[in-house]
């Protein structure tokens, strides 16, 4: 059965997608902890993190990499912290979330945006990715 995140990727259900190429989606939460969390996927779906080969696994770093430098230029923070934790979704997923104190990191918080402010950081974001 398919994940909530390959439905995502699918486009069956909707997502403010920041960046994807062949093998990796990246899109903001919709809880996120601060405004520009983003979620970044494989495209294949796997359970846990340390079950893609090698490869797989440092490819996805470098991807969530580039998405967290565009992060950095679109929203002012601190720095761009990284969690995976996967117990939500079991679809590999790398957290990148925009910190200003170690509290935004704690996911049993989170804030809450407009449609209008998630288009606008998804685009903000997007236009900051570098190839």
């Amino acid at each position: 059965m398919a994940t909530i995140f390959t439905e995502i990727i699918k486009g069956e259900i909707p997502s403010y997608k920041v960046a994807e190429n062949d093998r990796f989606y990246a899109f903001l939460d919709i809880n996120p902890n601060t405004k520009g969390h983003t979620l970044v996927v494989p495209k294949k779906e796997e359970d846990k993190i340390f079950d893609l080969n090698l490869g797989e696994y440092t490819d996805l770093m470098q991807y969530a990499y580039k998405v967290a430098k565009a992060i950095e230029k679109a929203v002012p923070c601190e720095r761009v912290g990284l969690s995976v934790i996967g117990l939500e979704v079991p679809h590999v997923h790398v957290h990148l979330i925009p910190l200003h104190s170690m509290g935004d990191a704690n996911f049993s918080k989170s804030v809450t945006l407009s449609s209008d402010e998630f288009t606008q950081i998804a685009k903000e974001i997007a236009r900051n990715i570098e190839d």
